[in-house]
Order: structure tokens, then sequence, then C-alpha cells
């Protein structure tokens, strides 16, 4: 069964309850007349008005699925498989089904990492990405021309879903079970990024230098924009602030070696 959520409000407004909802777990959001229906695997506690209906898994999987449309980068399209999809020159499309790992490229704070990867010269590089979920940032940097795409996640589920993901885009991703510090996979890194709540990175803080490779990038996202001193605030000495990019709520920090 799956658990669905309703709220009344609209998916066209900026609605501080959906950033809630995501990071409680929500699967999905679709609009429904007046109402908002959040998808999650199970009911969780929310502080939110609302109420709680389950429905059977496979009519919420060909609703959302069916909802989905392509989200275009500049260099990649994000696309469900049943989706027709065109693509310009230069892009490459990296095909990814709503299903039990979050990640279908929808939500602010992984068009932000997608976009992020866009912007640098991955060809040849190691990347990293903590809490892999769907493997959709770990699939991404292979496409984007990485010469190692590594995904871990503490969720034995997120990496099954992630390896078939990276099966059905024929890439070379790989992914293992676990998080920081690593245990199958060698660094240093050139670039790694965390799509992860704020509390996490404060949390992983003290590894990333260790697994960053000397001039390699952070870019950590997942945090909520008035969260996101407390992790700017616990930089390691050798690692500063080169950049943030906003969208909506969310923010994404660009962290680097510090010069000098």
């Amino acid at each position: 069964m799956i658990a669905a959520f309703r709220l009344s409000g609209s998916l066209d407004a900026e609605d501080i309850r959906f950033d809630v909802l995501w990071q409680r777990g929500c699967l999905g959001l679709q609009q429904d007349g007046e109402e908002v229906i959040a998808y999650f695997q199970h009911r969780v506690d929310l502080p939110i008005a609302g109420r709680w209906d389950d429905l059977p898994e496979i009519d919420y999987l060909e609703a959302y699925r069916h909802s989905l449309s392509p989200v275009r980068l500049e260099r990649l399209v994000i696309a469900p498989t049943h989706r027709r999809v065109v693509v310009r020159a230069g892009q490459r499309p990296l095909w990814l089904d709503p299903g039990r790992a979050f990640g279908t490229g929808h939500h602010e704070t992984t068009r932000m990492a997608l976009r992020a990867l866009e912007s640098l010269d991955l060809v040849g590089s190691r990347v990293l990405d903590i809490g892999s979920g769907s493997g959709i940032l770990t699939i991404a940097a292979d496409l984007l021309g990485a010469s190692c795409a590594h995904g871990v996640d503490t969720d034995p589920v997120a990496v099954s879903v992630a390896e078939e993901n990276a099966v059905m885009n024929a890439s070379r991703a790989t992914f293992e079970v676990g998080s920081l510090p690593l245990i199958g996979c060698t660094p240093p890194f050139d670039v790694v990024v965390g799509n992860l709540y704020a509390e996490l990175h404060c949390n992983l803080m003290p590894h990333y230098p260790g697994v960053l490779a000397p001039g390699g990038k952070l870019l950590l996202t997942g945090i909520l924009g008035e969260y996101s001193s407390l992790v700017v605030d616990i930089l390691p000495q050798e690692l500063e602030l080169l950049n943030v990019r906003v969208d909506s709520q969310w923010v994404l920090l660009e962290i680097g070696e510090r010069l000098g």
C-alpha cells in the first residue's frame, strides 16, 4: 500500500509546506482539484493539517508516472521511459521512472545538482555521489564524461533501484550500501555531490576533506536556505564557500579548497 496525504493548496504556488513534505520522505506531489496529494511509502508524522488515505501501490505508480514530464537541462534531458523525447544536438537522455527511491529531476535540489554537474568539465574526473537515491546524479556524472561515477546510500533498496537505473541507461556508474567513510571505493574524488539535509551534511563534514582530491569541489544541496549557515559555519579551515545556487527555498553550496 502507498500512503497518500491530502492537503488543501495548489502546486502552482510557492508553499513552505511542500518543502516539509519533501523533507519527510515524500515520493511525489499531484494536484487533485483544490487539493494536493503527497505520496509516501508509509504514513509519517507531519506538522501539517490534512488527511491520510491508503492507496494500492499500482494506482499511485501509474498516476504519478503519467503525470511526469521530461526535465530539460543544457546537456541532459531527464525523461520517464513512457514519454517520447526529442533531444537537441549535444544533449543526452537520462531515462528514469518514478519508483522506490528519491530522485526524478523534478525537485529543486536535484535540478540544482544536475545543473552544477553540467557546469563542470567532468571528462576524466572521479565523482562521488553521497545519498545517491535513484542514482540520477551518479548516472548523470557518468553520461557527462566522468571516468568514475560512484554512489553510496544507506538504503539497500535505493542502491538496488540505482543499479537498475544504471543498466537501463547503459551507464558505468557503480553503487554501494554505506556512507562516509567509504568501504568499497578508494578516494580521492574530483567532485563530491550530496543531496542531503543540512544536518546530515554537518555530520559528514569531518569526512568531506578526506575524500576530496586537491583542487576538487563539493556540491552540497538538499539544504533549506534558512539552514545553510549551519553548514557554512562549520567548514574546516582548508575549505571555503565558492558559490551559492538558489532555487525557491533551497540552496546548493559549491565548496572548494581555500587558496592562500
